[in-house]
This record gives C-alpha cells, sequence and structure tokens, in this order.
C-alpha cells in the first residue's frame, strides 16, 4: 500500500474514531465505509474493524465509566446474551458478495442513526430527556442475543442497534445510553473477533499505524463526549459518508 494512502486512511479512521467515541461508540460501521471505499477485501474488513473498535470502545468504556454514566442494571441483560451470540456470528464464514450487501445495509442504517441523533441532539437542547425506564428482562435478552450476532457476523460492536433502541425505547437518557453503548461495544468486539480467529491473520501489516490514529481520535471523542455534546455538523457529513460507502457496497 503506498504511503500517502495510508496516511490518508489514517487521518479518516481517527476523525471516525474521534466522532463515534463522543457518543460510546467504537467506530466500525465508519470503519468498514472507509475501508469500503478504498476497496478492502471482506476478509480484512471483518477482522481489522473489530480490532480498531476494541482499541476505542475500551478508552470509551473508561471515560464514560469515570464520568459516573454507566449502569450495571441495564447492561447486563443485553451483554449476558449478546456475547456468545457475537462469538458465534464471528465464526460466520459469509460469501465475500453477502457480506457486501449485508455491511452496505448496516452503512445505510447506521448513517440514518447518525442523522437521527443529530435531530435529537438539537431537540434535547430545548427540551430535557424523559425520565428512564429500564426494559423488561424478556424483552432485552432475546434483543441482545439478536444484536450480539448481527455484531459479530458483519464485523460491528452493535452499539448502532443498542443505542437508538435505548433512547427511543425510553429506557435510557441520551449520555447514560453512550455509557451502556461503550462497554456494550467492547466486549461484543473482543467477542466476535475470538470468534474469528482465522480472520487474524488477515490483519493487514498498517494495523498497528491505525490502532495508533484511532487511539489518539477515541481518546479525544470520548474525552469531550463525556462532558459535553458533540459536534452536530460532523456527525451529519459523517452520515453522507456513510450512506456513500453503504451504497458503494452494495451495488459495485
Amino acid at each position: 500500500m503506498p504511503l500517502t494512502e495510508m496516511l490518508v486512511i489514517a487521518a479518516l479512521f481517527l476523525a471516525t474514531a474521534a466522532l463515534y467515541a463522543s457518543v460510546g461508540h467504537g467506530g466500525a460501521s465508519g470503519y468498514l465505509a472507509v475501508m469500503g471505499l478504498f476497496g478492502f477485501a471482506p476478509a480484512v474488513m471483518k477482522p481489522t474493524a473489530l480490532a480498531l473498535n476494541i482499541v476505542v470502545s475500551a478508552i470509551a468504556t473508561a471515560r464514560f465509566y469515570r464520568a459516573g454514566l454507566f449502569t450495571w442494571s441495564l447492561f447486563w441483560p443485553f451483554a449476558i446474551v449478546s456475547i456468545p451470540a457475537a462469538f458465534l456470528g464471528g465464526g460466520l464464514v459469509v460469501p465475500a458478495r453477502t457480506y457486501r450487501i449485508l455491511v452496505g445495509l448496516v452503512l445505510l442504517y447506521a448513517a440514518v442513526w447518525m442523522l437521527r441523533s443529530t435531530l435529537r441532539a438539537s431537540a434535547d437542547g430545548a427540551v430535557a430527556d424523559k425520565a428512564s425506564r429500564p426494559p423488561a428482562l424478556w424483552v432485552a435478552l432475546p434483543t441482545g442475543l439478536v444484536i450480539g450476532f448481527v455484531s459479530g457476523m458483519t464485523g460491528v460492536g452493535g452499539g448502532i442497534f443498542l443505542s437508538p433502541l435505548l433512547l427511543y425505547a425510553g429506557w435510557a437518557e441520551t449520555r447514560a445510553t453512550s455509557g451502556v453503548a461503550a462497554p456494550f461495544i467492547l466486549v461484543n468486539s473482543v467477542a466476535g473477533l475470538l470468534g474469528h480467529l482465522a480472520g487474524i491473520t488477515q490483519l493487514p501489516p498498517q494495523i498497528p499505524f491505525w490502532a495508533g490514529a484511532v487511539l489518539a481520535g477515541g481518546w479525544i471523542g470520548a474525552s469531550f463526549g463525556s462532558s459535553r455534546a458533540p459536534t452536530t455538523m460532523l456527525r451529519r457529513l459523517l452520515s453522507l459518508v456513510l450512506v456513500i460507502a453503504g451504497v458503494k457496497l452494495i451495488l459495485f
């Protein structure tokens, strides 16, 4: 890979990590979008996204936990079943074309989530979050199971599925959602990568350099997001990138 291309990808990964970490996410869907735009092979995309996700979600978990935003009672009903499901999904071998379509659909969904989150952030500037109520166990368990399996299979941590669910179902307020999403993504990413151990051999040689980039971006974003809201315009631009990458993966 040319040095210029490696540096451009690193810069995009850093920016993606900062934006996602600001809302407690690891950035896997953003990394997948970047790799999709640069024509990475599906066999490389999945383990790379999971590995970078672990770095950023670990930082976000620590920052949001220190800010007092982690809620164990909200975390464990989803995580206890999502972890083994992510492990099984990570070990699932999906044909390259099918994988590209699945990831493309996930990226389009992530774009919608990212855009809607900016609209919600604007509304929250005038209206405070409503009182939240925890989900019933019979709802949380199957939900975590499905999210974990899809996360492991596609190479995302599951935050793009869990966060909007927590918010729009009224199970958590905005910042508490980030405090739960970060560790949820972390455990699912670890489980998904362990389930896809064969994919570790597909990690590109540039991974240490890119891990350093997302480490810096994740620290910046998590530090900012644990105390204040992220920049709305940048998140809207990211949603556009996700749409372009999603369409590219599906159609080409």
